[in-house]
């Protein structure tokens, strides 16, 4: 398993997080383990992406070309035709 060594962690954080561990039983390790886990709960990158959901979403309402994936480009104002 990975370590993580959090350097000049304020004085007044690890007490808080002792106290907030003793409040729940366990160790400050532990705690702070459980903190970490809850943080990244959900962030898995889901296996398709976001225009690749849409056009399968639309598709059988007529949808029939690709939305291009944007991952990584400025957003833009759309251009409206009058």
């Amino acid at each position: 398993m990975a370590q993580l060594v959090v350097r000049q962690l304020d004085d007044e954080v690890k007490a808080k997080l002792q106290r907030r561990a003793r409040r729940h039983g366990r160790s400050t390790e532990e705690e702070v383990r459980d903190i970490l886990r809850n943080a990244v709960k959900g962030e898995e990158v889901s296996g398709s992406a976001l225009g690749s959901k849409l056009t399968a979403r639309f598709a059988r309402i007529g949808l029939r070309e690709e939305i291009p994936e944007l991952r990584g480009q400025t957003a833009r104002p759309a251009e409206l035709e009058e």
